[in-house]
């Protein structure tokens, strides 16, 4: 089972406009508990402004947050993901660029955000599929059938006379091979 960035993402997204002030930007992400807005122009995004960017490019410079402005400190261009992409896929471009949240974006709109928390949230249940899975292939393949209609393991041709020896389903005449053999 592949798990999808739609399952795992947070939504609403808030979205902000790059003329609004940092200030504004900063009192939203405190009211609403959030990281991050998604900066739109037209209804668009463009780019995306965290608390890590007010910090170091508002405080930290010593500037009235009441006089910059949100372009001017967002990060863009947008690096987005969709939401049918593989999470993998999602934890990949976080990586090659560093950040810690993607925008999900679908028909240039932004439907969700998936963020290192997201991801985090989601591994143990990730975890369970993969124990599961490592089970499955440490359990002994039980074979009822002695003999079946099929392709031969050993020479692929089709043969209704198939016989498993060895962890292989053998023809007749692959039979006697392998008798000669020992």
């Amino acid at each position: 089972m592949v798990l999808k960035v739609k399952d795992v993402m947070s939504k609403p997204v808030l979205t902000i406009k790059e003329e609004e002030t940092a200030k504004t930007a900063g009192e939203i992400m405190k009211k609403h508990r959030k990281g991050c807005l998604i900066v739109v122009r037209n209804n668009k995004p463009v780019g995306i402004v965290s608390d890590s960017d007010l910090i170091n490019k508002v405080l930290v410079r010593d500037k009235r947050a009441s006089e910059v402005l949100v372009k001017e400190i967002m990060s863009s261009p947008l690096v987005t993901v969709g939401p049918d992409d593989d999470v993998t896929e999602a934890v990949s471009k976080m990586k090659r660029n560093n950040i810690h949240r993607l925008p999900v974006v679908e028909k240039e709109r932004v439907v969700g955000l998936i963020s290192l928390t997201d991801i985090a949230r989601a591994t143990p249940e990730m975890m369970e599929l993969l124990e599961y899975r490592l089970r499955m292939k440490e359990m002994p393949v039980e074979i009822k059938e002695k003999r079946m209609a099929g392709i031969c393991d050993s020479c692929g041709n089709y043969n209704e006379e198939l016989e498993y020896i060895n962890g292989q389903w053998l023809c007749e005449a692959c039979r006697e091979a392998l008798v000669e053999e020992e």
